[in-house]
């Protein structure tokens, strides 16, 4: 059994954690702004409903890496962990940091503020295994089967009609088409030579 569902916070967000089971890539779907004390929410793809609130260090991180457009980190990829060693009000209290990051070719280094006149230099590596591209979704998709399963059924199958309107000036039209309606008209004809 999987004990990381069972030791998730209740929470809003993304917490360190939520991270104990060891760092974790995710998909940025869009970033919104927030409240004045947690001013960034990060929408992740993999993590639904719980938007990861990027402390100050990290939101530097980011910027340095990708820029301070947010608008075009929306696809971008970053692994988080959990720090143990994040501080807060003077404690370790444990915090999410960046390890790995999209759209980035070296690594890069920015020194940053960890307290009042210390500085410190965070490491981010580019992340090799991009996420491929999703195949595209023909909006048209469902209404093609039906043209395929009816192209089936009649004598010679989909290679005669294939054939027929190979050369035709209503076959490349429909090769081309892209509205719905040219593929009903077809479907639409295909139906009355099956009755």
């Amino acid at each position: 059994m999987d004990m990381t569902q069972s030791i998730a916070p209740k929470s809003d967000q993304l917490n360190a954690e939520d991270l104990l089971a060891g760092p974790r890539t995710f998909t940025i779907e869009k970033v919104e702004q927030g409240t004045a004390e947690q001013p960034v929410n990060v929408h992740l793809a993999e993590f639904p409903g719980r938007p990861f609130k990027p402390s100050k260090t990290v939101r530097r991180i980011m910027v340095a890496a990708w820029g301070k457009d947010s608008a075009a980190y929306t696809g971008h990829r970053l692994t988080l962990y959990r720090d143990p060693a994040v501080k807060f009000g003077g404690m370790d209290v444990g915090g999410i940091r960046v390890s790995h990051m999209s759209h980035i070719d070296k690594r890069i280094t920015v020194a940053l503020t960890v307290t009042r006149g210390k500085r410190a230099p965070y490491t981010v590596d580019p992340l090799k295994d991009d996420a491929p591209a999703p195949a595209p979704v023909n909006p048209n998709a469902d209404l093609l089967a039906e043209i395929a399963k009816l192209a089936d059924q009649l004598p010679g199958g989909r290679a005669a009609i294939a054939a027929e309107w190979a050369d035709t000036h209503e076959g490349q039209s429909l090769r081309q088409a892209t509205d719905i309606g040219g593929l009903e008209l077809f479907r639409d004809e295909l139906a009355a030579r099956l009755t």
